[in-house]
């Protein structure tokens, strides 16, 4: 059977911390190939302000298009309507009936999935692997699956400490601060290229 993981995102911008956490999961989880998928219409968050669905596809693909073992996915982005990974991870079980699905996301995400849309679904479409953050408590996250009834859906990986994220690259790009060693060298182009997030202001 297949390991395939599966890695959802707004992606704006994507970092070298997510280019990191795919990396990590990949070896540890013996992943055979891995899924990214950019939010289309995200129902958790306001991203109203971002670039439109198809350029943060753009950065996705800017960022790991060419990568082997990782696929930039448009199922979301093409997709009408909110973005639920319920949807999604049902989408991806009739395309791969063969493949175990291991859904990837950081403490934080994980730490809502009770605020989920059918979250007893999404646990029994895919297994979560989190990479623990140091402001969240392992514990805390142990503690949402088991009132889910899904600690055996549960795994952590290890991932370097990195302590920066979207929001502070899209931060030093408005205050005029150095951003492009946070991101993947193609990414910054695109960012500089169509003057993304004013980053010619």
């Amino acid at each position: 059977m297949t390991r395939l993981g599966v890695f959802g995102s707004s992606f704006n911008p994507p970092t070298l911390a997510h280019a990191v956490l795919l990396a990590e999961a990949g070896w540890q989880l013996a992943l055979d190939r891995i899924m990214v998928v950019p939010t289309g219409e995200a129902w958790h968050k306001d991203i109203s302000g971002a670039p439109a669905a198809g350029v943060r596809m753009a950065l996705a693909k800017a960022a790991f298009g060419g990568q082997e073992g990782l696929e930039v996915s448009s199922l979301e982005v093409d997709r009408q309507g909110p973005s639920y990974t319920c949807d999604t991870l049902e989408e991806i079980h009739s395309l791969n009936p063969d493949s175990q699905v291991f859904f990837l996301s950081g403490s934080d995400a994980a730490l809502g999935l009770g605020e989920w849309h059918r979250p007893d679904r999404v646990l029994e479409l895919a297994e979560f692997a989190v990479a623990p953050r140091s402001e969240i408590a392992r514990d805390a996250v142990a503690e949402v699956f088991e009132r889910l009834g899904a600690r055996d859906r549960l795994e952590f990986f290890a991932m370097p400490r990195m302590e920066f994220s979207s929001t502070l690259v899209r931060e030093r790009i408005a205050s005029n601060r150095p951003w492009k060693h946070l991101v993947p060298q193609g990414v910054a182009e695109m960012i500089d290229n169509e003057d993304l997030y004013g980053s010619k202001q």
